[in-house]
This record gives structure tokens, C-alpha cells and sequence, in this order.
């Protein structure tokens, strides 16, 4: 089974993500900012990561430069509210696979997850 993480400081947006992870048979943790994220990542091994920019404590930016400073490779995704095409940019140099705008569409996330990992 496929494990993802998920990186967001909504209790409700780490929920709802979650659950449509869930439904479609992953396996899901989950992590309120950069910094818990930084720690379960490091210390377990997952097939993808959802983070958003905008978090307490450490931002998800500098958690993926931080994460892919370990030479770390496995598939991220930013999910925000932040549309300006400055955060895409800061998102993409920062190392992450794929920028999404909330509210998510469930079908398209997965279907996102599933070309990432190949499935």
C-alpha cells in the first residue's frame, strides 16, 4: 500500500485530504507544519507528500528546500490557496512536482498522484 503524507496546519483541510487519500486506498500521515513534516519524513519512508505554503513554525517552501537538501526525491505536492505565479516559481525552485489551487477536485488529485507514481 502506497503511504502519502500530508503537510497542512487545517486540521479540516488535513481531513478532507486525508479521506479522499483513504478512499482510493493509500495509506495516509499527516503532519500540522514544515517542521513535524521535516521529522516523520526523514524518518519514514513515503511514496508522496502534500504540503501547503502557508503554515506555522516552518512553511512548506522551506520544508521542500529543506527535504530535498537530504537528496530526497520522492514526489511533492503543493496544494495552497496562494494562486500568484511568484509562489508557483518559489514552489518549482524549491523542488516540488506539482502545483495545485485549493479546493481540490478528489478525481484529479488522485489521478495527479497516480501519474506521479506511475501507477
Amino acid at each position: 500500500m502506497k503511504k502519502v503524507l500530508v503537510v497542512d496546519d487545517s486540521k479540516v483541510v488535513r481531513k478532507y485530504h486525508s479521506n479522499i487519500l483513504k478512499s482510493a486506498g493509500y495509506h495516509v500521515d499527516s503532519a500540522s507544519d514544515g517542521e513535524e513534516a521535516l521529522e516523520k519524513s526523514l524518518l519514514n519512508q513515503y511514496d508522496v507528500i502534500l504540503v501547503d505554503i502557508n503554515m506555522p513554525v516552518m512553511d512548506g517552501i522551506t520544508y521542500i528546500e529543506r527535504y530535498r537538501q537530504e537528496e530526497k526525491e520522492t514526489p511533492m505536492i503543493i496544494i495552497t490557496t496562494q494562486e500568484e505565479s511568484i509562489h508557483k516559481d518559489k514552489g518549482f525552485d524549491a523542488g516540488v512536482n506539482l502545483y495545485v489551487v485549493k479546493p481540490v477536485v478528489p478525481e484529479k488529485l488522485i489521478l495527479n498522484i497516480k501519474i506521479l507514481l506511475g501507477e
